[in-house]
């Protein structure tokens, strides 16, 4: 694949990844891409087919996971997730750099291909914060957080795991998190900048 390098951003749910995301689209706008991710979970109100996930049904899912079409696809809470090798190639035809928000079995398939994407995870600085992020959310059954919350334990221990991650990013400040991540993804974004200059 050619084109910029793209980034995997991992870390468990209110790590504070999407906020992360959404400044680093907002500053250094028309310099990433999102791969849009397929799902077989029902459309949230707001969500666009196409814009935030591509919906699709299971079998027609596991039918492109078969081909071979998926780079990495997981099961969360039922529903079935994945990213396309098409929808990366979208973003880098485009000459941004394809940001690819995945969690830790994703980084993990990711690793076994040709991507050669930088690794990046944010964690949170504790499970408590993270427990009060999630609750503060309001979206979630009792349920449906503790699946989540077990998730986030899993992550964070695998983030530790020396070669997983180019870099892990503590979100306890946003300031500060959000200055790491930018000087991490300097170089890339000056190749992108002088690209279209």
């Amino acid at each position: 694949m050619s084109g910029p390098r793209p980034v995997v951003l991992s870390g468990p749910s209110g790590a504070g990844k999407s906020t992360l995301l959404k400044r680093l689209m907002k500053e250094h706008e028309g310099v990433f891409g999102f791969s849009v991710s397929h799902t077989t979970r029902n459309p949230r109100p707001g969500e666009e087919d196409g814009k935030d996930y591509h919906f699709s049904t299971k079998e027609a899912m596991q039918e492109g996971i078969d081909k071979g079409d998926f780079i990495e696809n997981a099961e969360f809470s039922g529903n079935m997730y994945g990213t396309s090798k098409a929808a990366v190639e979208d973003v880098q035809a485009k000459n941004l750099i394809c940001i690819l928000d995945v969690d830790i079995q994703g980084v993990k398939r990711i690793k076994e291909t040709d991507l050669n994407p930088i690794f990046i995870s944010i964690q949170p600085p504790s499970m408590e914060i993270l427990e009060k992020r999630l609750r503060d959310r309001q979206t979630e059954t009792e349920e449906s957080l503790q699946k989540r919350l077990e998730a986030a334990r899993i992550d964070m221990e695998l983030s530790k795991e020396p070669g997983v991650f180019d870099v892990v990013i503590i979100n306890d400040d946003l300031e500060r998190a959000y200055e790491e991540l930018k000087d991490i993804l300097n170089d890339e974004i000056q190749k992108v900048q002088e690209a279209k200059s």
